[in-house]
């Protein structure tokens, strides 16, 4: 059973691929179902595809297609700002495929060198291709300094970090440290202690106590512009 946000959702995005071959975009959906901000669709994005209405297409770097649809789909209202649905059930075997890139908030910038001030608000958005992303939530953030240079992360690259409170020994992660301070860095266990690693032999590892340290998301890819 889906909430009504999820099925007006659901519909409205079958109906833009119908129309245009595409998917709408992260603005277009927040405006059609009445939301304040796109993290909203996000999450109504992700219960789509655990319910199996929605999956990505391991062969179309995992683009986002259309299942099914529910068995009361021709019933349904339109979405805000739309005409009447005629919709039609999709069978798994003819799935409709959809963009391949999706847009993630920019946070802000982040130390690879000494730390400096806690993850921003949102200041952008960009646009990242699906491949390098799995389930789960992302976001984007800018890098500022040179102590990963080793591990190929340069000063003024974009980093896709993937949202999560956990990770494994020899991770890169986005750290914030006692409370105030994030920095990318990998994350070592030593024992009750954890070290946060740089690649840059110019910088130290920092050892800390297992409660100043709080993983706020893990490294998953990354983008750099050419000027």
């Amino acid at each position: 059973m889906l909430t009504r946000k999820q099925h007006e959702l659901l519909m409205f995005i079958h109906e833009r691929i119908k129309e245009t071959g595409v998917s709408p975009s992260f603005d277009e959906m927040k405006d059609a179902l009445d939301l304040a901000s796109k993290s909203g669709i996000h999450r109504l994005i992700t219960a789509l595809e655990e319910r199996g209405f929605l999956r990505r297409l391991p062969h179309r770097a995992r683009a986002l297609e259309v299942v099914k649809l529910p068995q009361q789909a021709t019933a349904a209202a339109p979405p805000k700002g739309r005409g009447p649905f005629k919709p039609q059930l999709v069978e798994p075997s003819a799935p409709v495929a959809a963009n391949d890139v999706r847009e993630l908030p920019v946070l802000g910038r982040i130390a690879a060198g000494t730390p400096i001030e806690a993850i921003q608000h949102e200041r952008d958005r960009l646009q990242v291709p699906e491949t390098i992303l799995g389930a789960g939530e992302h976001y984007v953030l800018e890098i500022s300094g040179d102590s990963m240079i080793n591990a190929g992360i340069l000063d003024g690259d974009y980093v896709v970090i993937r949202k999560t409170d956990t990770a494994n020994s020899g991770d890169i992660v986005v750290a914030l440290v006692k409370g105030e301070e994030a920095t990318l860095k990998r994350l070592r266990r030593k024992g009750a202690s954890i070290a946060l690693e740089a690649a840059n032999p110019a910088y130290e590892t920092r050892i800390y106590g297992p409660d100043q340290v709080q993983v706020q998301g893990r490294l998953v890819g990354l983008i750099r512009r050419y000027h």
